[in-house]
C-alpha cells in the first residue's frame, strides 16, 4: 500500500488503485510495472499548483478537491449516445467509462486500409512527450487502448469517429481513455475524437492521444470536448511526424468546469508540416486552458497555429504556445496567432506566446489580441436594419468561422457550429 503525504491526500484514489491491481485487466510484465511505476510517481507528485510554472494560471483546487474513484463499467443504450454520433462517418468507436463498448461501436464498417485493436496490449508502442500528473493518471488507470493503425499508401476518404462517455452516476469518477493512431507511409486518413458525459457527478477525463506519422503521411484530426459543466478535462496530444508527412489538428472546446489541453508535435522529419487550430468557447464559472509546443526538430518545417476563444460570463482562458526551433532544424517557418472575444466584463484570458529558437536562418513569427466585439461594426450593422442580437451573432460567427472553416471534415464543423450556437444562445440570424 502506498502511504506518502500526497497520497494520503488522495486516500480514495489510492484504495481504487489497490483494488484495480487485483483485476485481470491491470495486466502483468512490463504493463503491470508501467502502471505500479506511474501512480507512484503521481502519488510523489501530487497534482499540479499555480506555483508551478506552466499552471501558473491555472488552479485545480476544484479537481483536488474532490475524492474520485475509478469509474464502474456502464451500459447505457444507444439513445444516450445519439446527440454525439455524426453522419458520414467511415466507422464509429464507443468508449464508456475508458472502456470499448462493443454494443455502441460500429467497427466491423471500418474502411479498408484500417484496422483497429483495442485492450491493455495495444499500448505498447506509446511514448509521452511531456510528464504530466494526469498523464501518470491515465497511465495507471486506463483499461481499454483503441488503436488505429492505417497500412501504408491506404487513402481513407471517410472520417474515424472515437466517441468517449463518461457516466458517473452518484459518485465523482476518474475515466482514462487512450487512444493510439499510427499512419503508415503515404497514407492518408481523417480522426475525430468526441467527449461528451451524461448529467450526474463529477467526472475527471485524464484523456492520452498519441499520433505517429510515417514518411509522406497525412492526417487530419478534430477533437470535440463538449462534456457537462460538472466534468473536469484534461486531454493530453502528442504526434510525431516523419519525414514530408503532414499533421492538421483543431481542438474545440466547448463543456466542462475546467477543461485543458496539452498539445505537442515533434516535426521529426524534414519537410514535415503541422497545422494547429483550436476554437475555445466558455461561459459562467468555467476554466479553459490550452497549451501547444511544436518542436522543430529538422530542417524545412512549417507550422502554423490559430486559436481563438470566445467568453461570456465569468469564464476564464489560458493559452501558451510554446514553438521551438532545434539548432539543426534552419529554414523553418513558424506561425502563431491566438485571438480572444471577450462577451462580458467579467471573462478574462491569460496569453502568453514562448519562442526558444536555436537556429539562425528562421522566420518565426506570433501575435496576441483580445478584446470585445467592435462598437463601429455593430453600429455599421444596426444602421442597415439588422436588429442588435442578430448583428451579435453575425459578429460572432465571422470571428469563429476562420477557425471553423478551415476544419476539412464537414460533419465535425458542422457540428461544432451548432454548439458554439448552443453555448452562446446565439439565435438564428434574420434575413434583411
Amino acid at each position: 500500500m502506498i502511504r506518502t503525504a500526497v497520497a494520503e491526500r488522495h486516500e480514495t484514489l489510492v484504495a481504487a488503485f489497490e483494488a484495480f491491481r487485483r483485476e485481470p485487466v491491470f495486466g502483468q510484465g512490463n504493463i503491470r510495472q508501467a502502471r505500479e511505476a506511474a501512480f507512484k510517481r503521481f502519488s510523489e507528485r501530487g497534482f499540479p499548483t499555480t506555483r508551478d510554472e506552466e499552471w501558473k494560471f491555472t488552479s485545480i483546487a476544484p479537481i483536488v478537491a474532490t475524492k474520485f474513484v475509478r469509474a464502474r463499467a456502464a451500459a447505457p443504450d444507444r439513445r444516450a449516445i445519439e446527440p454525439y454520433l455524426l453522419p458520414e462517418t467511415g466507422a464509429t468507436i464507443v468508449l464508456v467509462n475508458g472502456r470499448v463498448s462493443a454494443a455502441l461501436s460500429s467497427m466491423h464498417t471500418m474502411p479498408a486500409g484500417v484496422t483497429v485493436s483495442t485492450g491493455v496490449d495495444a499500448s505498447a508502442s506509446t511514448r509521452h512527450a511531456v510528464p504530466s500528473a494526469f498523464v501518470d493518471l491515465n497511465d495507471a488507470f486506463f483499461e481499454d487502448v483503441v488503436a488505429i493503425r492505417v497500412t501504408p499508401k491506404a487513402i481513407v476518404t471517410a472520417p474515424i469517429h472515437v466517441l468517449s462517455l463518461s457516466v458517473a452516476g452518484g459518485e465523482a469518477v476518474i475515466v482514462a481513455p487512450r487512444l493510439l493512431i499510427q499512419v503508415g507511409e503515404a497514407a492518408q486518413v481523417s480522426v475525430i475524437e468526441t467527449y461528451a458525459g451524461l448529467p450526474g457527478a463529477a467526472t475527471l477525463t485524464a484523456a492520452v492521444t498519441r499520433m505517429y506519422l510515417d514518411p509522406a503521411a497525412v492526417v487530419n484530426h478534430v477533437k470535440i470536448q463538449t462534456e457537462e459543466l460538472t466534468a473536469f478535462h484534461i486531454g493530453n496530444l502528442a504526434a510525431w511526424l516523419g519525414r514530408g508527412s503532414t499533421l492538421t489538428s483543431h481542438t474545440l472546446t466547448f463543456g466542462g468546469r475546467i477543461a485543458r489541453n496539452d498539445i505537442a508535435a515533434v516535426l521529426d522529419g524534414e519537410g514535415a508540416e503541422c497545422t494547429l487550430d483550436g476554437l475555445y468557447v466558455g461561459d459562467g464559472e468555467s476554466l479553459l486552458d490550452t497549451h501547444t509546443t511544436i518542436d522543430h526538430a529538422k530542417p524545412h518545417c512549417p507550422s502554423h497555429e490559430r486559436y481563438k476563444g470566445i467568453l461570456a460570463g465569468r469564464a476564464k482562458a489560458v493559452f501558451n504556445g510554446k514553438i521551438i526551433v532545434r539548432q539543426d532544424a534552419q529554414k523553418t517557418d513558424a506561425k502563431q496567432t491566438n485571438r480572444a472575444l471577450l462577451l462580458s466584463d467579467d471573462a478574462q484570458v491569460n496569453t502568453k506566446p514562448q519562442l526558444e529558437i536555436f537556429a539562425d536562418d528562421v522566420k518565426c513569427t506570433h501575435g496576441a489580441a483580445i478584446g470585445q466585439l467592435d462598437d463601429d461594426a455593430l453600429f455599421y450593422l444596426r444602421a442597415r436594419g439588422i436588429s442588435e442580437i442578430d448583428a451579435r451573432n453575425l459578429l460572432i460567427h465571422a470571428f469563429a468561422a476562420e477557425v471553423l472553416a478551415t476544419t476539412k471534415i464537414g460533419a465535425a464543423r458542422e457540428r461544432a457550429m451548432h454548439l458554439l450556437e448552443a453555448k452562446l444562445s446565439l439565435a438564428e440570424v434574420t434575413p434583411v
